[in-house]
C-alpha cells in the first residue's frame, strides 16, 4: 500500500490524525490490535483516558496535559473511524454535530438574544435549550437521557439534578443533612441485624443523600473524592517515608505508631498550609 505522505506531515493537523487512523484499521496493512477492535473494546479506554486528562489537570501537570488530551482525542477518532468503516457517521459529522449544538446552545454569543445575564440566567436558559432538544428527541421523562453506565457518584449527581428541576428537591442543605442523620440511624440498624442486602441497600441510600449534600453545597463529588483520595495517599506516603526511616514497614508498625506519624503529618501539611501558626509562633497565637 502506498503511504499517504500525509503521516509524514507534522503540520498537516487534524487530517493527519485521521489518515494515520484510517492506515491502523485498513484491512490489509492495517495494526492488527486495532483491526480487531470494536466499540464495546474501546470504550473503556476512552473512559479511562477521560479520568487521565483530569488528573493530569488536578495535579496542574501542564506538560502531561497535551498528550492526555491528545489520547483523548484519538479515541474520538478511534471510534469515528470505527462507526465510518459501518457506515454510521463520519468525524466531519461529529464536528459538524458538536459545532450546531454549541451555536444553538449559545443564542446570546451566536445569535440574537442579548450578552447582558448572570451566570445563573445563563445556566437556566442552557438548561432549557437542553430540555427542548431532549423533548425533540423524544425523551419524556425527567430521567431519561443519563447514562447509565457513568461513574456511579457522578450519575447520583445527575440523576438529582435533573429530579430538582421538577421540584423534586429539599429546599435547603439542613434538611439534606437531617436526612443523612437518618440514613445512618437505618445503615447501623442493617448491620446489627446482619442482613447483607439490606446493608449494602442502605449504605447506598446513605452515599446517595451525601451526593445530594454535596449538590446543595456547590460540590462535585466525583472531584471531592478524587481530591481527598490525593489527600489520602500523599499523607500516607509520608507516613511510610517515616516508618522507612525507622527501618520499618507498615506491616511493621501498628495502629498507634501509624496514627501518631499521620497526625504529625497533617499538621506539618496544615501549618505549610497557613491552617496553623508556625512551630516559632507565640504561644497566643491564633489558630484558626
Amino acid at each position: 500500500m502506498a503511504e499517504n505522505p500525509l503521516i509524514h506531515d507534522t503540520d498537516a493537523g487534524i487530517e493527519r490524525l485521521l489518515e494515520i487512523m484510517r492506515r491502523l484499521r485498513d484491512p490489509q496493512s492495517g495494526c492488527p490490535w486495532d483491526i480487531e477492535q470494536d466499540f464495546a473494546t474501546i470504550a473503556p479506554y476512552t473512559i479511562e483516558e477521560a479520568y487521565e486528562v483530569a488528573d493530569a489537570i488536578e495535579r496542574e501537570a501542564y506538560d502531561e496535559l497535551k498528550g492526555e488530551l491528545g489520547d483523548l482525542l484519538f479515541q474520538s477518532v478511534f471510534h469515528a473511524q470505527m462507526a465510518e468503516e459501518a457506515g454510521h457517521f463520519t468525524f466531519q459529522d461529529v464536528v459538524r454535530t458538536m459545532s450546531d449544538k454549541m451555536v444553538a446552545r449559545h443564542p446570546h454569543v451566536f445569535g440574537d438574544e442579548s450578552r447582558e445575564k448572570s451566570a445563573e440566567q445563563q445556566t437556566l436558559d442552557w438548561e432549557t435549550i437542553k430540555a427542548a432538544e431532549r423533548e425533540g428527541n423524544k425523551q419524556k421523562g425527567a430521567l431519561d437521557g443519563v447514562a447509565a453506565n457513568l461513574p456511579a457518584l457522578l450519575r447520583a449527581h445527575k440523576l438529582q439534578k435533573r429530579a430538582a428541576r421538577v421540584g423534586f428537591d429539599w429546599p435547603d442543605a439542613s434538611h439534606v443533612l437531617a436526612k443523612i442523620t437518618e440514613e445512618a440511624a437505618e445503615l447501623e440498624e442493617a448491620r446489627d441485624n446482619m442482613d447483607a442486602d439490606a446493608l449494602e441497600d442502605e449504605f447506598g441510600d446513605l452515599l446517595f443523600v451525601i451526593v445530594n449534600l454535596g449538590r446543595h453545597l456547590g460540590i462535585e463529588p466525583e472531584a471531592a473524592l478524587r481530591r481527598t483520595n490525593a489527600k489520602f495517599t500523599r499523607r500516607f506516603e509520608k507516613v511510610e517515608s517515616r516508618l522507612a526511616e525507622r527501618g520499618k514497614t507498615p506491616s511493621q508498625s501498628d495502629l498507634a505508631e501509624m496514627d501518631a506519624l499521620w497526625d504529625e503529618v497533617k499538621i506539618e501539611e496544615h501549618r505549610a498550609n497557613g491552617k496553623l501558626p508556625p512551630v516559632d509562633a507565640p504561644a497566643d497565637a491564633e489558630i484558626g
